[in-house]
């Protein structure tokens, strides 16, 4: 693991210190996670997905979710779409703010998202994915890659094609989460698909997602399937260090023990981000969700979920949280 800690992943011409990666998660990745997050150093990390409709328009709503800080690179900006004459000009548009990658998600399993045959619809047809890529690649100098997952469902298994389309199309990596659209986010993810779009690749970089919710499930993904990086989706959530413990991991240390008043502190942290970030109703609103993410695993993490949800005023919520105890 020692070799894999000390070598660095290069995704075209951008060179990450380390191999792992940070998923862009609707609802997760803002600007405040991502500050917190910018703490630990991961190789890489995403902002949330944008459709390439509203960017292109300039959507206020949408170039926001696009801020972020020079602390928070290597960044990357991934975006959403299935029509081929705008998937250009939306990665350029990723390349002139500056975003050190421009991913293309064809693996968001929701309705809303697959039902002009985006996300994770798009699997349906991996000659499009090859196509929307080509047109990419073309369009920015910047490393474009591609989020999958492994098929539409298990009788329509894609992703080993889809790295071959990916890599003929000039894409640097490909994420592979090892569930199909079908199980959304039931059972487990299947790492032997993962292992076999690595045995398939010949320069495309191949990254492992799915299931990594701690430093041990990081290292069984590199040991399982040689995947060339890692990238934690909703294992960052409440545990934006989650980095260093598999950085610790890999050197054959524990992780670093933290007790409540270090989540709470850290929970803190993210109050106060989200409140220099959003609204006062934003920031309550997004406080309400975030601290069962932090303290999820101790006692009493039910009542505090319930009691938050209640809370009309950040003060009220920022008492919540500083007088909680497990």
């Amino acid at each position: 693991m020692d070799s894999l800690l000390d070598s660095n992943l290069n995704i075209g011409k951008l060179v990450l210190a380390k191999p792992i990666i940070y998923s862009p998660l609707a609802g997760c990745s803002d600007y405040p996670f991502r500050k917190i997050a910018s703490y630990y150093r991961p190789g890489l990390m995403f902002c949330e997905m944008v459709k390439m409709e509203p960017l292109i328009l300039r959507n206020p709503g949408t170039m926001k979710m696009l801020e972020y800080s020079e602390q928070m690179r290597p960044i990357g900006g991934q975006i959403c779409g299935s029509k081929l004459d705008l998937v250009a000009p939306a990665a350029k548009i990723i390349e002139d703010l500056g975003f050190d990658v421009v991913d293309l998600n064809c693996g968001c399993p929701v309705d809303k998202v697959t039902k002009d045959g985006s996300g994770s619809g798009l699997l349906k047809h991996p000659d499009q994915i090859g196509e929307l890529l080509m047109r990419m690649v073309a369009a920015v100098s910047i490393p474009v890659t591609v989020k999958i997952r492994v098929g539409w469902d298990e009788k329509s298994i894609v992703a080993s094609e889809v790295v071959k389309i990916a890599e003929q199309a000039g894409a640097s990596a490909i994420f592979v989460h090892g569930r199909t659209r079908q199980q959304a986010y039931k059972g487990p993810a299947n790492w032997d698909h993962i292992r076999e779009c690595k045995k398939q690749a010949k320069t495309i970089k191949v990254i492992g997602n799915g299931d990594v919710f701690s430093a041990q499930a990081a290292l069984d993904m590199f040991a399982k399937t040689n995947c060339d990086g890692v990238l934690v989706s909703r294992g960052t959530m409440g545990q934006p260090w989650i980095v260093e413990d598999i950085e610790r991991a890999m050197q054959g240390l524990a992780p670093l023990e933290r007790d409540t008043e270090e989540l709470k502190k850290a929970l803190l942290d993210h109050l106060e981000c989200s409140i220099q970030f959003k609204s006062e109703r934003g920031a309550l609103i997004d406080m309400r969700k975030v601290c069962c993410w932090y303290l999820k695993n101790s006692f009493g993490a039910r009542q505090l979920r319930s009691a938050a949800s209640t809370m009309e005023s950040l003060p009220e919520i920022r008492t919540l949280i500083e007088n909680y105890h497990d």
